[in-house]
């Protein structure tokens, strides 16, 4: 689950107000939605190989890449018809919402002989039970990063340090309803999928209780520069800052944690499936499912791939943990949960202004 920074979205969101054919209206391009910097596309700081030049050198199929900041706008992209794609990486519990309300196509497999490559374990999986209409992207943990030279191991007692009053204006938090809320509800002994309204109305204040800075992005830069101390993240994107500073370190508390999968998808509305599917096929080639983990550091489901991984990044137990039985796994709940997540979000952000 990576982020988008705030000139791309501002980009993104001018582009989504043009009319429709503005993002693809070429028979031969396509507009595939992703999360920001989360492929390798030549961009950065870095020099990166740019995987979608690559694919349209290959089959001459050119692509309009797009990023999201989070799974709820893209489906709110989606559903009011702002924005039309033909391939999207939603997560596990959007893909699940996303089905059930018919928003995605049927995938031909056929045409995505590389899925061949996928690891067993990761098809058929829970949220696409009949594999018919998702393909694995990437999977992760969310834990703690925090900066070891301010921080010691003896205060992580689990959820409850982002809750301490040791470091005022030095904690971040995520800027997104289910992942902020899962942190709460863990903190206090829930599920993260609970649908009890008591439970979920709790997280709501337990999260007023500490004046969190919440941001998503900013991660990138606060964290690696010492701007803040700690921040709960996607392990994948630790990988990434722990490269520019070496103090900062990744805990999950025994108390549990989210475990997520992110997956290609083909909206019901694209009229270019066979392209995207194409697309779809071309990432799961080996080295280029490699170029991909370099680049965004993230867990890949795809054996061949893997394969090509050194050791060290096979062992270092934070890429490919072990899975323990308390992390889960985010559930679509329903629309009635959905609505009590909004409302109570907007009440924990204006507590937080």
């Amino acid at each position: 689950m990576k982020k988008l920074s705030i000139v791309i979205a501002a980009l993104f969101l001018l582009c989504c107000t043009l009319p429709l054919y503005s993002c693809g209206s070429d028979e031969n391009t396509i507009v595939v939605c992703n999360w920001g910097q989360y492929m390798s596309t030549g961009s950065g700081v870095d020099s990166t190989e740019d995987v979608i030049k690559l694919f349209t050198e290959k089959t001459g199929i050119k692509v309009k890449y797009r990023t999201f900041t989070t799974n709820e706008d893209l489906y709110s992209l989606m559903k009011n018809g702002s924005a039309k794609y033909d391939v999207i990486f939603p997560s596990d519990y959007m893909v699940e919402k996303m089905v059930d309300e018919g928003m995605l196509h049927k995938i031909n497999f056929e045409n995505i002989p590389n899925f061949a490559n996928i690891m067993d374990e990761f098809k058929n999986p829970y949220y696409d039970e009949t594999n018919e209409y998702t393909v694995p992207y990437f999977w992760g943990t969310v834990g703690l990063v925090y900066n070891s030279k301010y921080i010691s191991e003896d205060e992580l007692n689990g959820w409850d340090v982002l809750w301490s009053d040791k470091y005022p204006n030095k904690i971040m938090m995520f800027n997104n309803p289910r992942d902020a809320f899962a942190i709460a509800l863990n903190k206090l002994g829930y599920s993260l999928n609970t649908t009890n309204e008591e439970e979920i109305r709790a997280a709501a204040e337990e999260l007023k209780k500490q004046t969190f800075d919440y941001k998503m992005d900013e991660f990138f830069e606060r964290l690696p520069n010492e701007d803040a101390y700690m921040m709960p993240y996607y392990a994948g994107d630790y990988i990434t800052v722990k490269e520019e500073n070496e103090d900062l370190a990744f805990y999950i508390p025994e108390s549990g944690t989210n475990i997520f999968n992110d997956a290609m998808c083909i909206p019901v509305t694209s009229e270019k499936k066979d392209l995207a599917e194409k697309f779809i096929n071309f990432m799961l080639e080996a080295e280029i499912g490699l170029l991909n983990v370099d680049y965004v550091g993230y867990s890949t489901p795809n054996k061949a791939v893997y394969d090509l991984l050194d050791e060290e990044v096979k062992n270092d137990g934070i890429s490919y943990p072990e899975i323990k039985d308390n992390w889960e796994h985010f559930r679509y709940l329903s629309s009635d949960v959905d609505d009590l997540y909004r409302e109570l979000w907007i009440s924990v952000q204006s507590e937080n202004k």
